[in-house]
């Protein structure tokens, strides 16, 4: 009937426009986090330290999470769009959705950076040559720690970091505290993996930081996609099979 196949095209339209609303608010969010995040670490990490640059990613997700998690949920982390997604509180079919936007949303955010290093050609040099706050293991770990290391530090601070965001986000939680919840959450992972791989914990963040560096931050990259990843999936399994509370 005409009727019905016009509901059906306006809806189909309607959902359309939603997933845009939420392409782009991942996409913003995830830029936030890097432009505050990698940002204070490029530009203010020898003088605020370890621990400013933890502060620095913890306030920049509650920033991200209050301005735009009300229209995306505030994943702004592809490790935290698979962890919900396993937990079965995200569906499949926003997922490749949701960690593009992460993607490019980070690398917009590494790009703007770059473009304010350039304003000082030699610090801009120096940023890349020191690895413009990418992670990595090795040689290229802030305190010398091995893949192996890497490799379990990384699955196990997103883990935690997910397992959080999860239990924060609940039916049976105060919601209206879980973006400061998640917020600190990531700043302790953050004081916790700094000294050992520069804290990856978000794909989307460590590659949109590789872009712009030089030497290894690429050969290294797999570690800081697959083991963050890996994080968030056994979070989400402990919550569907262990702890569901909606």
């Amino acid at each position: 009937m005409p009727g019905s196949t016009a509901k059906t095209v306006n809806s189909e339209a309607a959902v359309t426009i939603n997933l845009t609303k939420q392409f782009i608010a991942e996409a913003l969010g995830t830029c936030v986090l890097v432009t505050g995040g990698v940002g204070t670490a490029i530009f203010a990490g020898k003088s605020v330290g370890w621990l400013g640059v933890a502060l620095a990613f913890g306030l920049s997700v509650v920033v991200g999470a209050y301005a735009f998690g009300p229209i995306s949920g505030g994943h702004f982390n592809p490790a935290v769009t698979i962890g919900l997604w396993v937990a079965g509180r995200f569906p499949a079919s926003k997922v490749a959705s949701y960690i593009a936007a992460q993607i490019v949303g980070g690398a917009i955010g590494s790009s703007l950076l770059y473009l304010i290093c350039l304003g000082n050609p030699g610090f801009a040099a120096d940023a890349r040559a020191s690895g413009f706050a990418s992670n990595g293991y090795g040689q290229h770990s802030p305190s010398g720690f091995g893949v192996g290391a890497a490799m379990l530090t990384e699955t196990l601070v997103t883990f935690i970091f997910v397992a959080v965001i999860i239990g924060a986000t609940s039916k049976i939680a105060n919601t209206a505290l879980a973006g400061l919840a998640i917020g600190l959450t990531l700043a302790l992972m953050h004081l916790v993996a700094i000294p050992i791989t520069n804290a990856g914990i978000n794909p989307a963040r460590s590659i949109a930081a590789a872009i712009y560096a030089t030497g290894a931050a690429w050969s290294q990259i797999w570690v800081f996609i697959i083991f963050p990843i890996l994080g968030g999936a056994l979070a989400g399994l402990l919550n569907r099979y262990v702890l569901k509370q909606d």
